[in-house]
Parts: structure tokens; sequence; C-alpha cells
């Protein structure tokens, strides 16, 4: 069986380009640093991650082109493809990279690659608390909450 997951942060933007023919699909390239625990080199120095390079195809390529950016934490699924190819030299370089079959978010739209809340998060947060605690009916027609731009789902219990 040739499954893999993987979680780790995009060291930048994923490289996009479309197939040609009649019907076009994304070709989504990135690499993951996943980090490693515990490892050490012969040096003692600790090694902390190793860079994955992923593509993913037709729509999992459109996400990835329209949703993720650098520093972001994901996790992928899929399985490791190897393969090889004669370069310019005449040198035989050997490749490896995981087909991406699924990939999700692996931290809150909030969170990204930063730590904390923004001012920008906290002051929609102080606005959704304010809204809240004044007893201002915050549902709309269908019974779901408004919640305002900026805040996802920190703070629920069930996230």
């Amino acid at each position: 069986m040739n499954r893999v997951i993987l979680m780790g942060r995009l060291t930048r933007d994923p490289e996009v380009r479309y197939s040609r023919g009649d019907q076009p699909i994304a070709i989504a390239r990135y690499t993951l640093a996943v980090d490693r625990r515990g490892r050490r080199t012969q040096n003692g120095e600790q090694q902390t991650a190793d860079f994955i390079p992923c593509v993913a195809f037709d729509r999992a390529g459109e996400f990835a082109e329209k949703y993720f950016r650098q520093g972001m934490r994901v996790l992928v699924s899929g399985r490791i493809q190897t393969g090889s190819y004669t370069n310019r030299d005449g040198q035989k370089v050997y490749t490896t990279e995981i087909v991406v079959d699924e990939q999700e978010f692996a931290d809150s739209k909030g969170t990204g690659h930063t730590q904390g809340q923004s001012q920008g998060q906290a002051a929609s947060q102080t606005k959704l608390d304010n809204r809240l605690a004044s007893g201002r009916n915050a549902m709309d027609t269908e019974g779901f909450m408004d919640i305002p731009e900026g805040i996802e789902d920190e703070g629920l219990p069930f996230s």
C-alpha cells in the first residue's frame, strides 16, 4: 500500500500551471516543511524539518492556488511517486514527490503563519463579544449566528 499523510508548513505560495488541451487542468506544486522530532545529525545538530515536494491536480490544484499561502500549516494525504529524467548535462536525476489526493488546512483561518490574533481579529472578536453581551439578537432568519469577517472558529468549544 502506498499511502502518505503529512502535516507541515508551506515553504512558499504554490506554483500553478495549467495543462494544454480542450479542458486544461490545474497542476499545483508546493513544498511542505515537515518537522522532525528528536532526530540528530552526526555533528550533534538537530535537523528540524524535511522538505517534501507535493503536486496537486485539477480541483485540488485550483484549491491550492486560491487558498494556500506561504507559512500556512496544511494536512495532505496522497501517494509517493518516484521518477527519473536525464538533465542537460546527461546525468540521470531521480525525483520523489507526493501526489496529493486530499488536502486541508491544519490551522484555523485566523492563525495562519502568525502567532496569536492580529489587531483586526482582536477587534472583530471584541465587536462580537459586545454584540452578544448587549443582548442584541445576532441570529439571521435561518437561525445562524452572524459572525463578523475575520472571526472563524477560534474560541468555539467544539473546534
